[in-house]
């Protein structure tokens, strides 16, 4: 015998009897009942609901009316939900009204099968969701899962598994099993139990079958698992013997209190035990004697002698500690009571010759809002109450005893997010607070993603370095996210962090190389102006065109200083003047070279009989020819800033991992025009040097002009591959360079040897030895 159930049924006499005395609810009105053990079979239950609905007449009614009134108006029950299924159904077509106090599956919501269904306990729907929303709570993601193979079962399991995909929780194996099934199926089911990786179980099966599962896996010592239970079981003082189980976690219907009830239980005498057959069984079940053994019946125990006491029993009958289902059964029958009450009664008084139709008491249960002993009671439009569940923990106590312990509370009416909540530390299944992992796969760290292994489930994963210039800040990211183009990963890629700006600045070596060579050849070109001022009525100053020297000198200096234009962070206006001065300094200097070049030609024609060529390239036309060679580049700079000027440029394409800053050029076309303008004057430069190289004078200045150019020329043809292939901060340094080196190859081959025969040779410094010409070598 079921104690537990027993009690169910005793509650529902005494919430009648309560009823009966009260002289609010139904005055002058006594409600009977009539009580059936349908033993959690379906065969039984439909006997009982068609005894329930015909009455017990035993005579066919062969008449032409089938008007007559249902036996009963209302029923309670069934305690499972199978049972519960099959009398609604038959109970449906007559509009007979079904108030069940733990039938809990979610198919009983749907009124197109059952519309005269209503329940006092919360659908699995919700419960399910409760049990789904727990597991995601605790960081499990990979379970299994076991189910009564039955309506209560499958239902509860499918609505469960269905939410646990929604939260992203995997199930290793779901397994199903019912008592009356083969022990084989039981075996295997345990099996799996124990071959399983999956720390957490979540039960949504009937006590009677959990009770043989965990009689099963005793047989030898069980798996470490964490046990989650649904509400059939998981307050069952009957499964408390299995502290195998220690830890275990489950929803539960809210701990009541219902005021008399226990003493009501525990006031039954033997006397009136004999009355019902049920109670006859349960004395005689919990005393080990016969009650019929009094009145002279065989039933091999001794007969009960008049000393047996209640009170002393312990079982779940007498336990009122936990009254959870019990308080459904209470608020049941009060929804039936105040049903009829809105039936028979008005404000003033109750007539009790009112005949009471099922479809009278249906629509009135419809109607129901009413609270009892702080509980409400009411019924949606699917015939369901409000869920409200208490999270129930297996835990150990002072006298090494299990009991139920609360912990926390889940209710459904509150806001999307707040449903669930702890009110304390749960004690898992190994004893301590610290929740045990049951995962497919560890947790992957921020910088990796997760990669679902073929053929597994999506728990089961690899972690994968999130790739170049990705991130992922969040622990079992699915993906990385790309940083912004002006930022790139740290080395644990879980950040996105500025990229450093790279630029040719003047606190790093490279940069204060250059601005050393640069310092150093303007003032070797500002030296040898003051060389050449001090010296400038010397014949080597004045057979050299002194003027163009030193404006050439002049240019020289600007060219080594502009490169300190290339150094530092680029802005807007450096950028404009970087290549606009470095164009025109150039061609100031090219365009003195080559009227220093033409003067040379010229000069060894003049000495021809008859000719009068210097007048035509005087000093005034080698000034207007600088001048005019100069506005040229200076008119090409001025369309370059006019029409696309250079500007600052953050290049994110060279490298990855840093910003260069540059100057881009605006237009191309401008840049490589002010260049091809330097190199066609230098080449015009080079070939007139070159055919003045031979000229018999003990110094010709044309052989200096013709080595100038020629390093000119090899630099900066160099400069153009070079240019283009040097990366960052480099193609600047490569410009500098290049400045550098071909103004200081102008200076070395046009100005060394002068200044060397100036301060070192003076005896060369005279104009006879300048005029002697040179031997012609012998052939």
């Amino acid at each position: 015998m079921d104690f537990r159930e027993l009690r169910f049924a005793r509650a529902l006499q005494f919430t009648v009897q309560e009823i009966n005395n009260s002289s609010d609810l139904l005055p002058s009105i006594t409600l009977g009942y009539h009580i059936y053990d349908t033993c959690a079979s379906v065969p039984m239950a439909i006997k009982v609901a068609l005894q329930l609905a015909n009455g017990l007449d035993l005579v066919f009614n062969d008449t032409n009316s089938c008007a007559k009134s249902a036996a009963v108006p209302a029923l309670v029950g069934d305690s499972t939900s199978t049972p519960a299924i099959s009398i609604s159904r038959l109970f449906g077509p007559f509009g007979i009204p079904q108030v069940s106090h733990y039938a809990t599956c979610a198919c009983l919501s749907d009124k197109r099968q059952h519309p005269t269904f209503f329940r006092t306990i919360p659908s699995d729907h919700h419960q399910a969701a409760a049990l789904a929303r727990m597991v995601k709570h605790f960081g499990w993601t990979w379970i299994g899962a076991v189910r009564s193979d039955s309506d209560y079962g499958n239902n509860g399991m499918a609505s469960f598994l269905k939410a646990a995909e929604e939260e992203g929780i995997c199930v290793e194996y779901s397994e199903a099993y019912y008592r009356t099934q083969s022990h084989s199926k039981l075996k295997r089911v345990v099996d799996v139990i124990r071959k399983s990786s999956a720390r957490v179980i979540v039960a949504f099966m009937g006590a009677g079958d959990m009770r043989f599962l965990l009689e099963e896996l005793s047989q030898q010592p069980p798996p470490p698992i964490q046990w989650i239970g649904s509400e059939a079981w998981v307050t069952d003082p009957q499964m408390l013997r299995y502290n195998f189980c220690i830890g275990a976690v489950g929803f539960a219907i809210p701990r009541s209190v219902i005021p008399g009830l226990r003493n009501f239980l525990l006031d039954l005498s033997p006397e009136q035990a004999l009355k019902f057959p049920l109670l006859t069984e349960f004395w005689e079940s919990s005393f080990s004697c016969s009650l019929k053994g009094q009145l002279g019946s065989s039933t091999g125990m001794p007969a009960c002698d008049g000393t047996e006491d209640l009170r002393a029993l312990q079982n779940p009958y007498t336990d009122t500690s936990q009254l959870r289902v019990t308080n459904m059964v209470y608020k049941a029958t009060y929804a039936i009571a105040h049903a009829l009450h809105g039936i028979v009664c008005n404000e003033k008084q109750c007539d009790k010759n009112i005949k009471v139709e099922p479809r009278q008491v249906f629509d009135q249960l419809k109607r129901v809002n009413i609270t009892k002993n702080n509980y409400p009671v009411s019924f949606d439009t699917n015939g369901d109450p409000v869920a409200t569940y208490e999270l129930v923990n297996w835990q150990n106590q002072g006298d090494r005893s299990i009991d139920f312990v609360t912990v926390g509370q889940y209710d459904a009416s509150q806001p999307k997010g707040q449903e669930f909540s702890l009110s304390r530390a749960i004690i898992w299944y190994d004893g301590g607070e610290k929740v045990p992992v049951s995962v497919c796969s560890e947790s992957c760290p921020p910088g990796t993603r997760r990669a679902v292994k073929k053929g597994r489930p999506v728990c089961c994963y690899d972690c994968i370095n999130c790739a170049e210039g990705e991130i992922s800040n969040e622990t079992d990211s699915l993906d990385c996210h790309k940083c912004l183009p002006e930022y790139w990963p740290n080395n644990e890629k879980d950040k996105c962090l500025p990229k450093p700006v790279e630029f040719l600045s003047w606190d790093e070596i490279l940069g204060i190389i250059l601005a050393a060579f640069s310092i150093a050849g303007s003032l070797a070109a500002l030296s040898i102006t003051i060389v050449f001022y001090k010296n400038r009525a010397s014949p080597i100053v004045r057979a050299n065109n002194s003027e163009l020297s030193f404006l050439l000198l002049f240019s020289l200096t600007l060219c080594f200083l502009c490169s300190l234009a290339f150094i530092g962070r680029p802005t807007e206006w450096s950028c404009m003047l970087r290549h606009t001065v470095f164009g025109i300094t150039f061609v100031l200097c090219i365009s003195c070279v080559l009227g220093k070049t033409i003067v040379v030609l010229i000069a060894f024609k003049a000495t021809l009989p008859g000719s009068n060529i210097m007048k035509w390239f005087g000093p005034p036309q080698q000034r207007l020819s600088v001048f005019g060679f100069t506005l040229v580049q200076v008119l090409i700079c001025v369309l370059w800033l006019k029409i696309s000027p250079p500007f600052p440029y953050n290049n994110m394409n060279h490298y990855k991992e840093k910003i260069i800053l540059e100057c881009s050029l605006g237009s191309a076309v401008g840049f490589w025009a002010v260049l091809g303008y330097i190199g066609l004057l230098a080449f015009l430069c080079f070939v007139l040097a070159f055919l003045a190289r031979k000229l018999p004078d003990n110094f010709n200045e044309a052989k200096f002009i013709t080595f100038s150019m020629l390093i000119f020329c090899a630099v900066w043809i160099t400069f153009i591959p070079a240019y283009v292939s040097s990366p960052g901060k480099f193609t600047v340094a490569v410009e500098i360079f290049a400045i550098l080196a071909s103004s200081f190859g102008l200076i070395l081959c046009i100005f060394a040897p002068k200044c060397f025969i100036i301060v070192f040779r003076p005896e060369q410094n005279t104009k006879k030895h300048l005029m002697r010409k040179v031997p012609l070598k012998a052939l």
